[in-house]
């Protein structure tokens, strides 16, 4: 099967030709190898590797689907090998609290010149 067509199938995005894009912009790999032809065909065992929103998706290809179903079926398709990343830490003092206070910025302007001085 296509490469575009499975991704498509797949549910990763919305259009084929959203798909396609990915895949002749050179940003897809096949089992570690680049490729440029969304004409490329895979096989169930394949890892793909390609950017997707923010992040980069590592997939493993289980089946070959028969029709762009709904989500549920097309998560069949797929293992995603994706690491899990840290959520990244907020500013000391942020806690979800908004804008700092003038007593917030007097402790880290105190903390900063402590750093300077030793």
């Amino acid at each position: 099967m296509r490469v575009d067509k499975w991704l498509w199938q797949a549910r990763f995005f919305k259009t084929r030709s959203l798909s396609a894009k990915v895949v002749t912009g050179g940003h897809m790999r096949v089992n570690g190898t680049k490729i440029s032809k969304a004409s490329h065909s895979v096989a169930e065992g394949d890892v793909l590797t390609f950017p997707q929103a923010r992040h980069i998706r590592v997939i493993k290809i289980v089946a070959m689907g028969e029709r762009r179903g709904p989500a549920p079926e097309a998560q069949t398709l797929y293992e995603d090998l994706t690491p899990k990343e840290d959520p990244v830490p907020r500013g000391p003092g942020a806690d979800g609290k908004g804008r700092p206070t003038k007593r917030d910025r007097r402790n880290l302007d105190l903390m900063r010149m402590s750093r300077l001085e030793d």
